[in-house]
């Protein structure tokens, strides 16, 4: 049975914009292919949820839904209350690769994200803002082959949030990168959010990367071995305030209940004492 899933408490204080409904939701491809059924999932102003789960459960699937990028065969998605339209304007998503235009420097890549009844005066001080945002200011003019990898999922980032989402779409941003770029991109989101309050949704393969940056962890899985479609299995909350300790216990524990949860068999080594 799928499970129903409910965001923790939000206080007075917190933004209205961004509250996310699935009700049922299901996609279906073809008669014999049901990747999405049965999906519970509410989601509060300004927290970061992020999706894990087996390749080809769904999880890019679930995103495309949410951005109105794809409409569910059944069920309903709707943000503050209203129905998602196709490619809606309260939604925007960032991919593992930049997709960014060659021809066009970082600056005109920003600005292509800003809404068309965007002024020019207004639309420039918006990018150079955007830009400041993610440390990109010294490279607006570049193009996109002449800054690094990092660089240019930062420029694809400052796109993403030109148009002030109300939801946040993250399709494992930070998969292609190094190691080191990796958490300092990691850091960078959790700075952008601290920042500009919005609620985000980001999958991830990596067990360690969801449970630094996430409220909650949404584990995706199929229903059983008779129905190959996917649904959310568990949801784990995390505790303890953002920017948390990479090296903390609990978050140690939570991985461990992660990996096993996709089927991932882990093993506990103890210390033994010397005599």
């Amino acid at each position: 049975m799928p499970l129903a899933v409910r965001p923790p408490a939000v206080g007075r204080s917190a933004a209205p914009r961004g509250t996310v409904s699935l009700r049922g939701v299901e996609r279906t491809f073809s008669a014999t292919r049901t990747v999405l059924r049965g999906i519970q999932l509410d989601l509060a102003p300004a927290e970061i949820v992020t999706v894990i789960g087996p390749s080809g459960c769904g999880k890019s699937t679930l995103l495309r839904l949410l951005g109105g990028l794809d409409s569910p065969t059944a069920g309903r998605i709707t943000v503050d209350g209203t129905a998602v339209r196709a490619t809606d304007a309260r939604t925007a998503m960032a991919f593992q690769e930049p997709r960014l235009l060659p021809w066009r420097t970082l600056a005109q890549n920003v600005a292509l994200g800003l809404p068309r009844s965007t002024d020019r005066r207004s639309g420039t001080a918006r990018v150079a803002e955007l830009l400041d945002l993610v440390g990109l200011e010294a490279a607006a003019a570049h193009r996109p082959r002449e800054v690094s990898g990092g660089m240019a999922q930062r420029a694809s980032l400052a796109r993403a949030l030109a148009r002030d989402p109300e939801v946040l779409l993250l399709d494992e941003p930070f998969g292609a990168l190094d190691a080191l770029t990796r958490l300092r991109m990691q850091d960078l989101l959790l700075e952008i959010h601290a920042s500009r309050p919005t609620t985000i949704v980001l999958v991830t393969h990596d067990v360690e990367e969801a449970l630094y940056l996430a409220d909650r962890v949404v584990l995706l899985r199929a229903l059983g071995d008779d129905d190959a479609a996917s649904s959310v299995s568990r949801v784990i909350e995390v505790p303890g305030a953002r920017p948390r300790d990479r090296a903390d216990h609990t978050l140690t524990a939570l991985r461990v209940e992660l990996l096993n949860g996709l089927g991932v068999h882990t093993v506990h080594h103890s210390r033994q004492e010397t005599p």
